[in-house]
């Protein structure tokens, strides 16, 4: 039996943040932690993850939701659009995104829209295909 059999999503997620506290890397990417968690295993999560956040730890939190940034306010932020960073920003881009969503981002940036369409006709094709 593998160490994370049994477990609820989120009682994974705990456990990881906990293995990222007692292990302390320098930097630790957190893919779309939120990913399938309900919105109290959101919150415990978040909340973690602020706790043991700073220091001599850097923490890249990559999501498609703001639900982490409540408790976590990034000093940078990236977005991404059809694959590549489209813009760059503090804590204030996060929050013009979660106001007005991608539709502003790809109003600026029409040819980054288009290449985040074609991929996702080509994922599309794929997963029909398959």
């Amino acid at each position: 039996r593998y160490v994370n059999d049994g477990f609820s999503g989120g009682e994974m997620k705990r456990a990881e943040i906990l293995q990222l506290a007692m292990l302390q890397p320098k930097f630790a990417i957190l893919d779309e932690t939120d990913s399938g968690l309900d919105a109290d295993a959101v919150r415990l999560a978040s909340q973690s993850i602020a706790e043991i956040r700073g220091g001599e730890m850097g923490i890249l939190i990559i999501t498609h939701h703001e639900r982490l940034l409540e408790h976590n306010a990034p000093d940078i932020t990236h977005v991404m659009l059809g694959g590549r960073i489209v813009e760059e920003g503090g804590p204030e881009l996060a929050v013009e995104l979660h106001k007005h969503g991608f539709d502003a981002i790809r109003a600026r940036h029409p040819e980054a829209a288009a290449a985040e369409r074609k991929l996702a006709a080509e994922e599309k094709a794929e997963t029909t295909t398959t």
